[in-house]
């Protein structure tokens, strides 16, 4: 369709009833996700950091000003239709969890004790293989991997007759899985099948919670940098059971603060020779990181973003010999309140040298929260949208993640403000409004 052309075609059934959100990884994130949608619907709190719930959508010129809340243009779930559950290798309550995770302060989780108590996990899909660092008691047991996928199938199925639920939408909030390549099992469903009969070790739980919520039609997004929903084949089940997929590993706090900065100095033509990233934090992700093949995982994930970025194949003279270091610490006493450190070496005219620090002391899972939210809500919006529905990826969602995913051959886009141009502009699409190029000229005439 051409730029700035009206889309009459779609249709998008509404958000009718309650909407099931099942979370593979009940520990900070998930928690705070839980317990924050709880404390905004008892009006404790506003949805801060919630693009769904806070922002606006500029429509038309700028002279007509209409600017409605995105959550009042395109229709999304209720927040009071949201429904929890999910899994974890710990038994805790959600609120036990919580309490653990030190996320929040006692005077604001005990309010919410009784919702967050009443949210139980079921028993993990768990392989020590892949988080070598953790282990916990609360975990399947099977056979073989198929009957482990299977019984992950089952839990959605019950969850959601249970509940009532209309709807689902599922995501990832557990830990950093151990570096990996795709490999024979993962050629095709066929053979992920056979590899599941088999227990083949390349299978990970990650991707035995994709494959499980994709059979059941239910849109997922992966959380985490890890191997799972970008291989072709879990890419074809999603657009054959209409099922969105989107992913992956959620952008919060240092690589947040590189997709902001590192677009302005390209629009200004400022060069950069290096960039160091240190990171302290002391939760359960900072402990898995610990592990070398897990911080291989995270570490793929963060270094991509400014290549993609700055394009230094196309401003070499810029660009070209960039040092990007990228380093994470465990560091108990910090808890969940990561610290971010970076020094930026960049360049000017006539190549003079100067330098930026940044030092972000930034709450993860706070920021990951509001995120958690956007992605299902959104995720739900797609697989109601009949122009959305069967793309499988859902690349307008890139805005939310590290590794944002892309048809086969495309590189992603990382410039958060395009990636917000993106997402804007699909949902204008979907609900037949001009889209926004900025050009203006019209204004001038």
């Amino acid at each position: 369709m051409p730029t700035g052309q009206k889309n009459t075609s779609v249709e998008i059934s509404p958000a009718k009833g309650k909407l099931g959100i099942l979370i593979a990884g009940m520990g900070a994130v998930a928690t705070t996700f839980m317990a924050g949608v709880e404390a905004i619907r008892k009006g404790k709190s506003a949805p801060i950091g919630s693009l769904t719930q806070m922002a606006t959508v500029r429509l038309g010129k700028r002279t007509e000003g209409r600017s409605p809340l995105i959550k009042e243009f395109v229709p999304l779930a209720d927040l009071n239709d949201l429904v929890f559950g999910g899994w974890d290798i710990f038994p805790d309550s959600a609120y036990e969890a919580a309490a653990k995770a030190e996320v929040l302060k006692p005077q604001d989780l005990e309010p919410l004790k009784p919702f967050l108590d009443s949210i139980k996990p079921m028993p993990a899909v768990f392989d020590r293989n892949y988080v070598k660092l953790l282990d916990g008691p609360h975990v399947k047991k099977g056979k073989n991997k198929r009957e482990l996928a299977d019984q992950l199938r089952e839990d959605i199925r019950r969850f959601k007759k249970e509940n009532g639920c209309e709807r689902l939408a599922m995501i990832w909030c557990g830990s950093t899985e151990t570096f990996q390549k795709a490999s024979e099992v993962h050629d095709s469903l066929e053979a992920f099948e056979k590899g599941l009969e088999a227990s083949d070790p390349n299978i990970s739980p990650s991707q035995m919670y994709a494959y499980a919520a994709l059979m059941e039609g239910v849109p997922y997004a992966n959380g985490a940098p890890n191997l799972t929903l970008d291989l072709p084949f879990m890419i074809e089940l999603s657009r054959k059971n209409h099922a969105p997929i989107a992913g992956k590993d959620f952008k919060t706090g240092q690589t947040l603060m590189k997709t902001i900065l590192a677009p302005g100095f390209k629009a200004r033509m400022i060069g950069l020779n290096g960039w160091f990233s240190t990171n302290i934090l002391g939760n359960r992700d900072g402990e898995v990181l610990e592990d070398p093949g897990s911080f291989k995982t995270k570490e793929e994930s963060k270094l991509s973003v400014l290549d993609e970025i700055l394009q230094p194949k196309l401003y070499p003279d810029l660009y070209g010999k960039i040092y990007h270091k990228v380093r994470i610490n465990y560091y108990p006493p910090r808890g969940d309140n990561k610290e971010g450190w970076d020094n930026i070496d960049i360049f000017g005219w006539m190549g003079y040298p100067m330098q930026i620090k940044v030092d972000f002391l930034c709450r993860d899972s706070i920021l990951a929260a509001p995120l958690a939210l956007d992605i299902v809500l959104f995720l739900d919006l797609a697989a109601r949208c009949s122009h959305l529905q069967g793309l499988g990826i859902q690349e307008w969602m890139s805005f939310y993640f590290k590794s944002p995913m892309t048809a086969a051959g495309l590189y992603p886009e990382h410039d958060i403000f395009i990636q917000l141009m993106k997402l804007k502009n699909t949902l204008r699409h979907i609900r037949g409004e001009e889209l926004i190029t900025h050009l203006g000229l019209e204004y001038y005439d």
